[in-house]
């Protein structure tokens, strides 16, 4: 038995649980996020609880299991309390600003660069170089900031670049000069 699948998941008072033709659908204040779940698991809601279970115990069920429960309860807490993920922007001359739904990058590049933020995700930037993403939807959040850190990966010699802040960039040493 999965010892993350047989969790059960708590429903907060302010957030609402549909489930429907194997369609979960859960509005909070932060949002609505829907899902389509497949037919290897079963979703129950009851009681003010969630349970995810397996009819069987073929290799796909139990691998499913342990993934469709913490799926789900990402996007109950998502909902309920949203999502935060925090960029810094290390170099001289690298900076961000907010216009709207862009992000304007300046990353050392000799032009700036103007990324799009995907609806249900907001942003924020601190002193031009800590940028806070927010969303409800966990997974599109991991994968926004994923792509701002593309743009301009830490480097291991001086450490310019864009990382997570919980990020630990190894360092290297630089020419052994005499």
């Amino acid at each position: 038995m999965s010892r993350i699948g047989k969790l059960p998941i708590e429903i907060p008072e302010k957030v609402d649980v549909k489930l429907a033709n194997n369609l979960l659908t859960v509005s909070g204040p932060k949002g609505e996020l829907s899902r389509e779940l497949g037919e290897v698991v079963e979703v129950v809601v009851e009681d003010g609880q969630i349970e995810v279970r397996r009819p069987n115990d073929s290799r796909e069920a139990r691998s499913h299991h342990g993934l469709v429960r913490s799926l789900v309860a990402n996007m109950v807490e998502g909902v309920d309390q949203g999502f935060k993920r925090q960029l810094e922007i290390n170099g001289v001359g690298y900076r961000a600003k907010t216009m709207g739904r862009y992000v304007h990058l300046e990353l050392g590049y000799s032009h700036p660069i103007i990324f799009e933020l995907p609806e249900g995700v907001s942003c924020q930037v601190e002193r031009q170089t800590q940028v806070t993403l927010e969303s409800a939807d966990r997974e599109l959040l991991g994968q926004v900031a994923a792509k701002i850190r593309a743009l301009r990966k830490p480097e291991p010699y001086k450490g310019k670049g864009i990382r997570y802040s919980d990020e630990v960039i190894i360092r290297k040493a630089g020419k052994a000069g005499a």
